[in-house]
């Protein structure tokens, strides 16, 4: 090994433990970050789940309306028909 290797060799070793301390607080940093960002969008998924199934506009039954006169005059042909028989 050269001298530059040598030295950059026992350079990293003296520094090592505070390399490695780094590592890991960036590593603890990392994690805490990617769980707080799921967990935020989990709550959102839910949350907007929550809504979606518990609108007020399904409290509120809609009202229809249906002409059935043409229904009635066919089932009223009908019934004279079977009688005249």
């Amino acid at each position: 090994m050269s001298q530059a290797k040598v030295d950059r060799y026992k350079e990293e070793k003296a520094n090592r433990k505070q390399t490695m301390k780094r590592e890991k607080a960036l590593r603890m940093v990392s994690t805490i970050c990617t769980t707080i960002v799921c967990a935020v969008i989990v709550g959102w998924i839910g949350y907007s789940a929550y809504g979606y199934f518990h609108s007020e506009d399904t409290k509120t039954a809609a009202r229809t309306e249906v002409n059935v006169d043409a229904l009635n005059d066919y089932l009223g042909t009908l019934q004279t028909e079977d009688s005249a028989e």
